[in-house]
């Protein structure tokens, strides 16, 4: 299916520049608002970054995206939904990877107390150093 079509399932208005800003996050790696913003202005063109914020919360309410807020770090946002997945996230620069959820029995998805919640989905970001920042930190496995 295509972005238009996909726009319009999730009930929204199909812009260029909400074309532009799911192209942009697609072909990034898990991007701040600045850098969709870039990406986006040099897609279409001039886009005021307020209407990259309100398209980007429509576009996460409407399923289409996934904001991710790791503690200390820029909201960020992936393409990547429909799953349980978690993030890999760098101490050092901040780089973010894709995880698959745990393996094993899924303690992600049964907390010891729900408090009366339906939980249905869980957020986990494991913390640490990438590749590229140990061997420049000297930290090895």
């Amino acid at each position: 299916m295509n972005d238009a079509c996909r726009l319009r399932e999730a009930g929204l208005r199909v812009t260029a520049a909400r074309l532009a800003i799911l192209h942009t996050v697609e072909d990034g790696d898990h991007l701040d608002v600045d850098a969709i913003h870039r990406g986006v202005c040099a897609r279409v063109g001039q886009v005021s970054l307020q209407a990259v914020y309100d398209s980007l919360n429509a576009l996460q309410r409407g399923g289409l995206l996934r904001r991710i807020e790791p503690a200390g770090s820029p909201t960020r946002y992936e393409a990547r939904v429909g799953d349980n997945h978690h993030h890999l996230v760098c101490r050092h620069c901040g780089r973010v990877r894709d995880v698959d959820c745990a393996v094993g029995h899924a303690p992600c998805l049964e907390p010891a107390s729900d408090a009366g919640y339906l939980v249905d989905e869980a957020d986990v970001i494991y913390w640490g150093l990438c590749p590229p920042c140990r061997a420049e930190t000297g930290d090895a496995l």
